[in-house]
């Protein structure tokens, strides 16, 4: 594996859906806990080192359905309960943090993180989150086109299949940029300096 360094300045890491509504989803390959615990961990240690770090969440009855062959939600069912789009209270988003609602997939369309990021001359995105080949691959899609560079927490985010997720961390993600393992990112982070 190549040389790997994070430039702590110029890196937010940005944290998709980790919220009520998601906490008590079936993932693969890695239970949304499982996920969670990876993500706080990252998130400690980008606080604990003046690293920007934003929590993202959807509001789940607001969240846009055209017509599909295999929607998420079928028609007709019921709203999520009022909570579903709040923040899992372990998930521990702090005051200093960055929180950014939004009404879709990805985390860019309609809302203010593309300009967050830019005032902060933020180039370097660390993407983790539920689910992995939606709303961080939609994220991440859109963060590419925008010309960030792009590092997956591979075991901080989950599919709502394996396969899924496999596919997305080990097809799409590695074409726009790195994927690495929360204790690889949190080394990366320890040592300190150098381009992402």
């Amino acid at each position: 594996m190549d040389d790997f360094s994070i430039d702590l300045a110029s890196t937010a890491l940005v944290l998709i859906d980790l919220q009520n509504g998601n906490m008590a989803r079936a993932l693969a390959p890695y239970s949304a806990q499982g996920v969670l615990g990876n993500c706080v961990s990252l998130a400690q240690e980008m606080r604990t080192r003046g690293g920007m770090v934003v929590f993202v969440r959807v509001l789940m009855n607001e969240l846009q359905s055209p017509p599909a062959d295999a929607p998420l939600r079928a028609p007709g069912a019921p709203a999520a309960p009022p909570d579903a789009s709040h923040f899992a209270p372990a998930a521990g988003v702090e005051a200093t943090d960055v929180v950014i609602v939004k009404r879709q997939w990805g985390a860019f369309y309609g809302t203010e993180l593309d300009q967050l990021l830019r005032r902060r001359h933020i180039k370097t995105l660390i993407l983790g989150g539920i689910v992995t080949n939606l709303g961080v691959e939609s994220t991440a899609r859109a963060a590419y086109d925008r010309g960030y560079a792009l590092v997956f927490a591979e075991d901080a985010m989950s599919g709502l299949t394996a396969e899924a997720h496999h596919a997305a961390c080990k097809n799409t993600f590695r074409a726009m940029g790195r994927v690495r393992t929360t204790a690889e990112l949190i080394d990366a982070l320890q040592a300190g300096t150098g381009e992402a």
